[in-house]
């Protein structure tokens, strides 16, 4: 039981943190990409119909040494005046962090509010962090969270999900019915019917 706890802790750590990263950073620029409400259309009676649009589009970020941040893909966006949100249809996020790691993040839709503090994944969502190298030189396995829904509160550091989940790292598996992660007080819970199964090669 401590060994299955230890592999979960670890497991856990850090997947959500760099979901989150992954999302708030791309989805954000995203948003602060696409044109501004014009004075006509926000004086207009406002409905639920989409006010502009992008198909086939890539936004890209760059550190101040031009190294590439992140880059959101889609099939389609749209931005809707009335609840400020965006819908983004086939969606691929892809966020390096300071040492270079990638994390991607595919679904058949997201989405976003304004300020993209409020992000969903809908669909067949899936992050997955590729196996790295550490400062010490240790290979790290890839790690991954899939389901079919995935919900992040940026500014609270919150990822939830009220389906089936199946968090990975390397050949350990873990799933369950619902989660709950909270990174600022580094809290998983996993409800329903958890189960874990773990290989002795997949060790820290």
């Amino acid at each position: 039981m401590n060994t299955l706890r230890g592999a979960f802790d670890r497991l856990t750590l850090y997947l959500p943190v760099l979901l989150m990263g992954a999302l708030a950073m791309a989805s954000y620029w995203l948003v602060r990409s696409t044109p501004a409400q014009s004075a006509a259309v926000a004086a207009a009676a406002v409905q639920h119909q989409p006010d502009y649009f992008m198909r086939n589009f890539a936004v890209k970020t760059f550190d101040a040494k031009g190294q590439l941040k992140s880059e959101v893909k889609g099939r389609e966006t749209r931005h809707y005046p009335d609840t400020d949100t965006l819908e983004i249809d086939q969606v691929l996020i892809r966020s390096y962090d300071e040492q270079g790691h990638l994390t991607t993040a595919t679904a058949r839709q997201a989405l976003t509010n304004g300020d993209a503090s409020e992000v969903t994944l809908i669909g067949d969502a899936r992050v997955l962090r590729a196996a790295t190298v550490d400062a010490a030189g240790k290979a790290q396995p890839a790690m991954s969270f899939q389901g079919e829904q995935l919900h992040a509160l940026v500014d609270t550091s919150q990822v939830s999900s009220n389906q089936p989940v199946i968090l990975t790292r390397g050949q350990d598996r873990f799933t369950a019915d619902s989660m709950d992660y909270d990174n600022q007080q580094k809290v998983m819970q996993m409800q329903g019917r958890v189960k874990g199964v773990l290989f002795p090669g997949n060790k820290p």
